[in-house]
């Protein structure tokens, strides 16, 4: 299988050539040339697999320059230790309907351990088929999670180092404390004087600079990307949307075949996308709603067809969807325009220069075919955290918790009452004032220690044993720099790396 950018059709990598580039030099996203579809026989047959199993059976189908080996060695190097449950990304059911599909069992209690647990193992891999190896430089731009998560994955391997980039006052408390001590030789955090869109723009602009990476090149370095840019970030997630519908298949939550509904969290649009992916594979989805808070540019997106990020931007209790530009909704243009890679370039270069574009009515309606959206506010988010702790004993943080509003929202409006899979994507212990706000505010008054303490006492839920023992680790990273001073941040890392 062949990957092309949705900026240039006509180019053709291999899949270790698009995971090891992470983002084309046009300024494009890689793309599988074909999505391999199902038949039913062969998604039943996932349903009596461990997650390792149906893991190794979907990446195999588009990472056609791997041997099996390789894959397997991926797939059990990322999940065969470090999940706190063994089933890795559990389906529960607490009542009213809900099946929750918990992406937060990682070392780093967010979503983001599905995918770059194994990105390490997919980046070396495809290091090593490349002809001019160089060390690999991963350039990471963070709303919160995927930060951490990264660092986590990279952490002291060998031929890789890490450099991560998040919003000063963007992020919370328990996300910025796992990044500032987070241990290894080859990583370095830095804050941002600006929000998470500044970062990300600084990271696609030094990713895109041929003179930043001449230099780099005479240092022996190259640029990858562990963020959802990189198709072997996106690729992982499309296996827990198989595996949480096989799972619910066996809990009898619905007949294999039926159809379901998938409810995602999401800002930069990536997670939604995998899901995306998963129903053109044949997985019987019906809607995918994208649930988003105060930041509701892909809410007004799928109403309007227009994408405006020219918006106040709003400073949330659910900091991993503070997000105004979703860049992995390119993906998506490009596949329903028909790969249309010229009209694609021009929307993105409409956003870049002007804020805005707007795509056809017939484009328009197409989306709205599978896709909606729905938003809500930091009030309305830590009530339905509040509701559904209360009527299920359930304990959601606060990204779930929009997810579950928007849904719930959706079908009062619409009475569609097709089974629905609602992706959870962090630990609530990670936002622990937000959610103590919710359920329990006498905790506020406490250090956040005291609260997670309080907040487990109040739940029954257990506090992940790597949040609960940060508390006792240094501070390595206190570095913060104005978001035009980005690059100076990296080639000060990079030759300390490099030695040059």
């Amino acid at each position: 299988m062949d990957y092309k950018s949705t900026r240039n059709s006509s180019l053709q990598k291999t899949a270790s050539q698009a995971i090891s580039e992470g983002i084309s030099a046009d300024g494009g996203l890689y793309l599988p040339s074909a999505i391999p579809a199902l038949t039913a026989e062969q998604i039943k047959e996932l349903v009596p697999l461990t997650y390792c199993q149906r893991a190794e059976r979907i990446l195999s189908l588009y990472l056609t320059d791997f041997t099996p080996e390789e894959i397997r060695r991926s797939v059990e190097g990322a999940y065969g230790t470090g999940f706190a449950d063994p089933r890795i990304a559990p389906v529960v059911c607490p009542g009213g309907g809900l099946n929750i599909l918990e992406l937060w069992h990682g070392p780093t209690s967010a979503f983001k351990d599905m995918a770059l647990q194994i990105l390490p193992y997919l980046l070396t891999i495809s290091a090593s088929k490349q002809p001019d190896s160089k060390q690999i430089m991963i350039l990471v731009a963070t709303s919160g999670d995927t930060g951490k998560a990264a660092l986590e994955g990279f952490a002291d391997v060998d031929g890789v180092s890490i450099q991560v980039f998040y919003p000063q006052d963007g992020v919370s408390p328990m996300q910025k404390r796992q990044m500032t001590t987070q241990e290894g030789k080859n990583v370095s955090v830095c804050a941002i004087e600006g929000n998470f869109d500044d970062a990300q723009s600084g990271v696609k602009k030094m990713f895109t600079d041929p003179v930043l990476a001449k230099k780099l090149a005479e240092m022996g370095i190259a640029f990858s990307s562990a963020n959802s840019i990189n198709w072997g970030r996106l690729l992982p997630q499309i296996v827990y949307y198989f595996s949480g519908y096989c799972d619910m298949v066996a809990q009898g939550t619905v007949s294999f075949g039926d159809p379901i509904n998938v409810c995602v969290p999401t800002g930069n649009f990536g997670n939604i996308l995998a899901a995306y992916f998963a129903r053109c594979m044949g997985l019987p989805v019906n809607k995918l709603v994208c649930a988003s808070n105060a930041n509701n540019v892909l809410t007004d997106f799928f109403a309007t067809g227009t994408y405006d990020k020219k918006r106040p931007f709003h400073t949330t209790i659910s900091p991993s969807m503070d997000i105004l530009i979703s860049s992995n909704l390119e993906r998506l243009l490009y596949l329903v325009s028909g790969e249309n890679d010229q009209l694609v370039k021009e929307w993105m270069d409409a956003l870049s220069k002007d804020g805005a574009y707007r795509v056809s009515e017939e484009l328009q309606g197409k989306i709205g075919e599978v896709f909606c959206g729905g938003c809500c506010d930091d009030t309305a988010t830590k009530e339905e955290i509040r509701r559904v702790f209360e009527e299920y004993g359930y304990l959601a943080d606060p990204h779930t918790a929009v997810a579950l509003r928007v849904y719930r929202e959706y079908r009062e409006a619409s009475g569609d009452e097709t089974p629905v899979l609602i992706a959870s994507t962090a630990s609530p212990y990670k936002f622990a004032a937000s959610v103590a706000e919710a359920i329990a505010p006498e905790l506020l008054n406490r250090s956040e220690e005291e609260m997670l303490k309080g907040l487990a006492e109040r739940s029954g839920l257990a506090i992940p044993e790597r949040l609960a023992n940060l508390f006792a680790k240094p501070v390595r990273f206190a570095e913060s720099c104005e978001k035009d001073r980005m690059e100076d941040a990296l080639m000060s890392f990079a030759r300390q790396q490099s030695g040059k």
